[in-house]
């Protein structure tokens, strides 16, 4: 199927360039399809591309000292990964699994490093980028460590609200719900206390459950009370 480069204008860093150069970039990398609970790249391997999402969803998570999963993303389409690893040419200080399948857009790290001298606008935006998730994780550690358990939770329902939620008359989507453990592993809990904690926040009327649907009834009330 011809490739227009289409797709890279959704994705933050490309989003200023026009269809031309758009197109040349989309021949410059390759696509590759994962399945559900493959893993696309493994903690500290060598870096040598950056990814971006097409289609599905991806965890990216790293193993703490204990021997335990933490889940530090969940991203979805649109977003990239591996810049990281691209600019400071260190291994990966994460590993990324398919949570579903997903199909992503590779550049190999010579041809994204000639990208970003070719295009200052592109080295712009990636700051820009890596400055709006730095600030994320510091919040969310914060918010994390200084928290109760009901707390850990209400905020882990809201980066995924602000990460993969769509929002229509003040109530918060999140289609496709993480499994519990995941959850988890997230909120850095027990998959006992997110089961409780999902079930005390439906029972009070400030969510919805239904399958892997989760509805945050209110959402600026929700953030208000637990951001």
């Amino acid at each position: 199927m011809a490739d227009n480069g289409e797709f890279l204008k959704s994705i933050p860093i490309f989003s200023e360039l026009d269809a031309d150069r758009l197109r040349q970039i989309s021949l410059l990398g390759s696509r590759k399809f994962f399945k559900k609970d493959s893993w696309v790249l493994h903690e500290n391997e060598t870096g040598s591309a950056l990814f971006v999402i097409i289609s599905g969803k991806v965890k990216v998570s790293r193993e703490s000292d204990d021997g335990k999963e933490v889940i530090l993303t969940i991203l979805n389409e649109s977003d990239f990964f591996g810049e990281m690893a691209i600019l400071d040419g260190l291994s990966r200080s994460a590993g990324v699994i398919a949570i579903e399948e997903t199909e992503l857009f590779i550049i190999q790290r010579t041809d994204f490093l000639k990208l970003l001298q070719e295009h200052p606008e592109i080295s712009v935006a990636l700051l820009q980028e890596l400055t709006r998730r730095l600030r994320a994780s510091d919040l969310r550690i914060k918010s994390l460590s200084l928290r109760d358990a009901e707390g850990k939770v209400a905020s882990v329902i809201l980066q995924l609200a602000d990460d993969i939620g769509k929002i229509k008359q003040g109530k918060v989507e999140i289609e496709r719900l993480p499994f519990q453990h995941d959850l988890a592993n997230m909120a850095g809990v027990s998959r006992e206390t997110i089961s409780r904690t999902l079930h005390s926040f439906a029972k009070r009327g400030l969510i919805e459950l239904e399958g892997t649907r989760l509805t945050i009834i209110n959402y600026e009330k929700f953030k208000e009370h637990y951001h």
